[in-house]
């Protein structure tokens, strides 16, 4: 369902309307780099051109069609470049890690000024590794990781890998389940394997109940790339009897830290690393069976900025499964209407009282909706009048909010959030109550912030970084008489969770609850604590499929801030002072919030971090930005196991390293956890 709630005529932020309306447009050539045929796991790098006699720029869209399949969305419109009167696109590379047969590429080149858009399609063939009966497996640009490609299975029937080190020396690890397609061959990316290592594998075929093991394989991984710095890991408490074993994968949301980019990694429970991928901005979700999502940086329409631009999937081995950026997404908003959606480098300096724009992507991109739909957060800078928030400059304010954007499986926008839609006051939000803690942005930003593009002369000198989402969680039932879903929504600043109807995509977007100090629960405080309250948290989402508690990361910046606010810090007692592992039960007829977990972690963490309910009842928690000695920062990956009849527990694992987004902890590269 499209959402059409403020409908407009359309305008670009590519260009003026006063373009040329007899402006045509025209692809020269798509080429590949290597010819057809090639065999699958073989990377092709597309060589296209396209002249505009409109003035551009000129964007470009790739789509892909597998054998016998509909065209689907790799690479959404985003500009080329410019030379000697000829465009070309950013470099598309594709590496097809499926099936065998005849591809179609889809290349749509469009100027979005003049509307003039034209399209050519090419055939690619595809051919099997296997050749025979028996498995092939070989490597890919990733070290760590192996295509596996068996002979076909019979339909109805599905089929896994197992993998394990040579003599046994750790467990197997099994991909998830495959559909049988005949007679086309099963290829697999096999991931979580040490470096340097060598390993047996073989295909697993289940059909009604009965399960044949296929011919076993042999695959050596590489070295780490000595290109990359990897990070370092210490154990402050090893893995024991009473860890968690059975996730026994720790995946690390790298972040980067001065001038060191640091590649995301997984490790086993000791800091061993097992796999590996090359850092965007965050790692903001894994996703069952093996692909994960990503905010990175890179060219858009906004030639002003290429921070948070870009919304990636990818698969294990560092292929693009698809993508989007801010530039197109801003060109769906303003279509479908949205008056906050448009481009921030097309708005006059100073910017007029409520003028709005859309500048970064940020903190989430999440795909646990249905439908494969997915969603994620984007920035908007709002002017507002004088005195806004308090503010004292005698000059329009910039307001940092935030919207929620969903999009389907070709990443299209199809409903979207606008904080400043919801500003009037409770039971919503209320723009005159400012960030908790005064949280505030200048030009050229600063920790924390992304440039704001609407500051300079004529506005307040800072930007009011009001709302700072940081996490969004799709509750599926939400036990209000509807199978609907709602979004669980952590806002940083107001020291709030709160829910949205969403309604799968039929909701008004009203916030129905706000859950925090301040808000519209009562916290049954069992212990006393002088302050129950979670603040300035992290990951906020609801476990056991929503049947169970919501875990939440409590940085407490709040909490530990001086009085009147907090308790005061320094000064305060160690339970006081540190971040905590929080896990609660609400109940939305009674409006209470009874704790289940309150847990000091043990550091006190400013920002970042995430909470997860694991499979055997124990509690995981990633505390980043910990201070670990003058001018250094580093992460703790911790496990919990609760202390029955208390809201405490013991660390049963606490694993030491550089700086993380988030962290997770799971069974293996394949099956990550759903909050």
């Amino acid at each position: 369902m499209r959402v059409l709630k403020h409908p407009r005529v359309y305008v670009t932020a590519l260009a003026a309307f006063c373009a040329p309306a007899y402006a045509t447009v025209q692809i020269q050539y798509v080429k590949p780099s290597l010819a057809s045929p090639q065999q699958i796991g073989t990377t092709i790098n597309w060589a296209i051109a396209a002249t505009d006699t409109g003035a551009g720029p000129l964007t470009f869209q790739f789509s892909l069609a597998s054998p016998g399949g509909a065209m689907g969305l790799v690479k959404d419109f985003n500009v080329g470049t410019l030379k000697s009167g000829v465009w070309k696109p950013q470099p598309f590379l594709w590496t097809p890690t499926g099936t065998e047969g005849v591809y179609q590429l889809q290349v749509v080149a469009k100027d979005f000024g003049t509307g003039e858009s034209v399209s050519k399609t090419v055939k690619f063939q595809v051919v099997p590794l296997v050749t025979g009966g028996a498995p092939v497996v070989v490597g890919t640009a990733n070290s760590l990781v192996a295509l596996f490609s068996a002979p076909s299975c019979p339909a109805g029937s599905t089929m896994h890998v197992s993998f394990q080190q040579q003599g046994g020396a750790t467990p197997a690890m099994t991909t998830t389940d495959m559909n049988c397609h005949p007679p086309a061959s099963m290829t697999f990316e096999i991931a979580g394997m040490y470096p340097n290592t060598t390993y047996v594998m073989f295909s697993q075929t289940t059909t009604g109940g009965n399960v044949v093991n296929g011919p076993t394989v042999t695959f050596t991984t590489g070295a780490l790339p000595s290109k990359l710095t990897f990070p370092a890991f210490k154990m402050i408490v090893p893995a024991g009897a009473e860890t968690d074993t059975v996730d026994g994968v720790l995946l690390h949301g790298s972040v980067t830290v001065g001038s060191v980019q640091y590649p995301y990694v997984a490790t086993d429970l000791a800091g061993n690393i097992i796999w590996y991928a090359k850092q965007q901005i965050g790692l903001t979700r894994p996703l069952q069976g093996g692909n994960y999502l990503a905010i990175g940086n890179g060219p858009s329409w906004n030639p002003d900025s290429q921070q948070g631009t870009i919304l990636h999937k990818m698969d294990l081995a560092g292929n693009i499964v698809q993508e989007t950026n801010i530039g197109v997404i801003q060109s769906q908003l303003l279509a479908m209407g949205v008056s906050d959606g448009g481009p921030c480098n097309t708005i006059p300096k100073p910017a007029p009282v409520g003028a709005a724009c859309i500048g970064h992507f940020h903190h989430e991109f999440m795909q646990a909706l249905p439908n494969g739909y997915s969603a994620a957060f984007a920035d908007i800078e709002k002017i507002f009048p004088p005195g806004t928030q308090g503010d004292t400059s005698g000059l329009p304010i910039d307001i940092v909010g935030d919207m929620i954007i969903v999009m389907d499986q070709n990443m299209q926008v199809v409903w979207y959030f606008d904080a400043f839609e919801h500003d009037g006051g409770a039971p919503q939000l209320d723009i005159n109550r400012p960030a908790v803690l005064g949280e505030t942005c200048t030009v050229g930003g600063q920790s924390g912030c992304r440039t704001e593009f609407l500051l300079g002369k004529g506005i307040a000198p800072k930007a009011n970084d009001w709302i700072h989402s940081n996490s969004l969680y799709y509750w599926a039932a939400p036990q209000n008489g509807t199978s609907k879903g709602d979004f669980i929504w952590s806002s940083r600043h107001q020291d709030w969770v709160m829910r949205i109807s969403y309604q799968d995509g039929t909701g008004d977007g009203n916030i129905l609850w706000r859950m925090g100090n301040q808000g519209d629960f009562t916290f049954n405080n069992l212990n006393n604590d002088p302050w129950p309250w979670f603040s300035h948290q992290h990951e906020a989402g609801i476990e056991n499929n929503g049947n169970g508690v919501m875990t939440i990361f409590d940085n407490g910046n709040t909490r530990v801030s001086p009085p009147p606010l907090g308790l005061g810090r320094p000064g305060c007692q160690p339970r006081d002072c540190n971040s905590r592992g929080m896990a609660v039960n609400f109940n939305e007829s009674t409006m209470q919030v009874t704790p289940v977990l309150s847990v000091d972690l043990g550091v006190f963490v400013d920002a970042r971090g995430s909470a997860q309910l694991l499979s055997d009842g124990h509690y995981f928690f990633a505390a980043s930005l910990v201070a670990l000695a003058p001018h250094v920062t580093g992460s703790n990956d911790i496990e919990i196991l609760p202390t029955p009849g208390t809201l405490t527990g013991t660390q049963v694992l606490n694993m030491q390293g550089t700086e993380v987004y988030r962290s997770w902890q799971m069974p293996d590269m394949y099956r990550p956890p759903i909050t």
